[in-house]
């Protein structure tokens, strides 16, 4: 007669991903689930400033409520494996519990947390507030001042100065270290090693990537944390004790996650892209009428309407828009298959 155990992923486990993995650790984590797949991120809204007055009823200038700016996304990646183990090959067959224990720990640093860093560089480096495109390769001599553009762009953007992280990969890594600007590096403690921590520059984490992790095309990313997510949802586990067509243990496991830039801080995360390798579709042209056209070929059109930034809004509509109301303020961007995605135009209509 066969037997099922559920056995919950231990604290160790479930923050697995906060501790091995190279990208949760520098994104945040202020998210709350609305559902098994749903998350929501709430941010508050500031006012303008007004001049003050010195006399009437609102000297301050007119109250405005407190909105915060809601964005809610639904999780996409669900993951799952199965593994048995016959009892002629398993020491552990009279221990289930520490065997599926040492499975899934040994199945999430060898499986899942690769596959979940590459997935979410993938989507740090396609929906980045800014993708800057260059075909010039990165070399020792030009490096540094490539990703201080990046750094100026998020200071112009009024970006936090503080907990910033430079993703690069091996290669781009070694240019850096070998760049003169770059000798006065900081050590840092072995155990962030692991995390592929490798150091400081201008004031920001260095985290170093494996090849296999890294997005094809991109030079390197920059991402202030609070400026994207990357949620998950583990679930039990389940080992079955000689289940049918099994003489031994058959253990299952399942979890949800996905990377998200947030809307209201995009300008907080900065790619750049090896158009060499890469292509990155034109800014869509939006016409006086309304008509939606891009120098891309067949590329495709999301827009808003409501002011919201069309690469992330749920508001997005895919296609032309139709019967715009004079004033109306029209956002879009365009996006084929296989390329990155292309900066917002806007036009009043």
């Amino acid at each position: 007669m066969s037997e099922t155990y559920n056995i919950k992923f231990d604290k160790d486990l479930r923050e697995g991903y906060l501790t091995t993995s190279l990208v949760a650790p520098h994104l945040t984590n202020e998210y709350s689930f609305t559902g098994a797949k749903t998350v929501k991120i709430s941010a508050p809204v500031t006012v303008p400033m007004n001049d003050y007055v010195r006399n009437g009823a609102n000297r301050y200038g007119e109250p405005v409520e407190l909105k915060d700016a809601v964005q809610e996304m639904t999780l996409t990646q669900d993951k799952s494996f199965a593994l048995t183990i016959d009892k002629g090959n398993s020491s552990d067959k009279n221990d289930t519990e520490s065997f599926a224990k040492k499975m899934l720990g040994l199945q999430l640093a060898e499986r899942a947390i690769p596959e979940f860093d590459r997935y979410a560089l993938e989507k740090l480096s396609h929906k980045a507030g800014k993708i800057a495109g260059n075909s010039e390769k990165l070399t020792k001599a030009n490096i540094v001042d490539r990703i201080t553009d990046g750094t100026v762009y998020l200071d112009d953007a009024e970006v936090a100065q503080n907990s910033r992280t430079l993703f690069v990969n091996a290669a781009g890594y070694k240019l850096l270290k070998l760049a003169e600007e770059f000798t006065n590096i900081d050590r840092v403690a072995e155990k962030s090693l692991t995390k592929g921590v490798v150091g400081k520059f201008d004031n920001m984490t260095v985290v170093k990537v494996p090849k296999g992790r890294w997005p094809q095309g991109v030079n390197f990313i920059i991402v202030q944390k609070n400026a994207a997510t990357a949620p998950t949802n583990i679930h039990d586990a389940k080992v079955h004790k000689d289940p049918p067509g099994i003489s031994g243990n058959l253990l299952e496991g399942r979890n949800y996650y996905d990377c998200f830039v947030i809307a209201s801080r995009a300008n907080g995360v900065y790619a750049e892209i090896d158009t060499s390798e890469a292509e990155i579709c034109a800014a869509p042209e939006i016409s006086a009428a309304g008509a939606i056209t891009s120098a891309t070929d067949n590329a495709q059109f999301k827009y808003t309407l409501d002011g919201s930034d069309p690469r992330y809004s749920t508001t997005a509509i895919q296609g032309q828009p139709e019967n715009v109301a004079a004033g109306t303020v029209i956002r879009a961007y365009a996006y084929k298959s296989g390329m990155f995605d292309s900066a917002v135009s806007e036009k009043a209509i």
